[in-house]
């Protein structure tokens, strides 16, 4: 199996075997021959635990929406469409950044007949498969409300494209909790939060613990920027290992609902840097890089997408909107050090926390 490599900075050393391995074994693993009860449809987005060969888990969320397909502009973020490209694009984004806070994802096709239907005994399971009026094997999940054949996703005939996200460690292994975004949205379609209204909101935040010390709020600012990136509206909650207090990285998950309209640029994402004016040094460092002809982010990544067996996972149109959205924050940061001169807000990497635990309002463990 691979080996986790984890510091209070980063999931993986940039140079880390055990990165590139574990994605290989996302798109090369099969799932068990006496897999049984261990594949499991979750959700209403018809995702898909695995346990694979090496008995790794892994999530497979399906193709629902073409690459070229954009997101109609009367979606609300929170019901969004989970897009596997997205996860690939945003693991890939992610290492570019020099991030390294998304766990290794994989685009894959995967035989939902002969991987899943013909080798499981779980009657609940084989209960939710269906051959289409075009002859295709299709499944659905099933949940509450919206769980209906109508809403399935199928193969073609049997093949089902989709992305491979690695599992975390158990907590018993590497405990870690979730925590509320300070910038999170109102999750209903009339309601708006006080970031919203209130442009003096993060002198607020800057006040409250763990924000008032060390690199908590430079790293929400830096997810900010890495979602902004992608588009990604729906940031509602973060994870941090309590192992390195409050000092710790945090966990950038659950990127599907990001490079859904390459058309627009959701400047509302960007709120932490506009309204807070910093950054950490290497992060600008990096935009600045990508920003240049030779290290372009749009070549940046196209290279490494590349890689994918999915390949293309992006359209040139959403590779052109990581250029462009690029320039927007650099010109947020540029107007914030017009404003406040660059040692206000160009920060350096590392702010030892005044307060060190693992006890945060809000933290839910899971």
């Amino acid at each position: 199996k691979p080996i986790y490599i984890v510091s209070n900075a980063e999931r993986f050393d940039q140079k880390s075997v055990s990165c590139f391995y574990l994605t290989a074994r996302l798109y090369e693993s099969e799932c068990m021959k006496l897999l049984q009860n261990h594949c499991i449809l979750i959700t209403i987005q018809t995702n898909m635990l695995h346990i694979l060969q090496d008995f790794g888990k892994a999530m497979f969320k399906p193709m629902r929406q073409k690459r070229h397909e954009e997101t109609p502009e009367n979606f609300f973020y929170f019901v969004d469409f989970q897009r596997h490209n997205a996860e690939i694009a945003a693991f890939h984004l992610d290492r570019v950044l020099d991030f390294r806070r998304v766990p290794p994802v994989a685009g894959r096709f995967i035989n939902v007949t002969g991987e899943i239907l013909y080798i499981t005994h779980n009657e609940e399971l084989r209960s939710v498969f269906f051959n289409s009026p075009a002859n295709n094997t299709c499944f659905f999940a099933k949940c509450l409300y919206v769980c209906k054949s109508e809403y399935a996703v199928c193969g073609h005939p049997d093949l089902l494209e989709g992305s491979m996200s690695a599992y975390l460690p158990g907590l018993s292994i590497a405990p870690r909790i979730s925590i509320p975004n300070p910038w999170i949205r109102a999750y209903s379609f009339t309601g708006r939060e006080e970031w919203e209204v209130n442009p003096l909101y993060c002198d607020n935040v800057k006040k409250l613990y763990p924000y008032n010390s060390g690199n908590r709020l430079l790293n929400i600012i830096d997810m900010a920027i890495f979602d902004f990136l992608t588009g990604n509206m729906d940031r509602h909650h973060y994870e941090i290992f309590t192992k390195f207090g409050d000092d710790g990285f945090l966990l950038h998950l659950d990127n599907a609902r990001g490079f859904g309209r390459h058309s627009d640029d959701e400047m509302s994402i960007l709120a932490p840097l506009t309204q807070c004016c910093m950054i950490k040094r290497s992060t600008l460092f990096r935009l600045k890089l990508l920003a240049k002809s030779e290290y372009r982010l749009s070549d940046v990544m196209r290279e490494s997408l590349s890689r994918d067996p999915l390949s293309p996972v992006l359209t040139e149109d959403h590779l052109q909107a990581l250029d462009r959205r690029l320039g927007h924050v650099l010109r947020t940061v540029g107007k914030c050090v017009k404003k406040l001169g660059e040692p206000q807000v160009v920060i350096r990497d590392f702010v030892e926390s005044s307060r060190v635990t693992t006890s945060h309002p809000g933290g839910n463990n899971r």
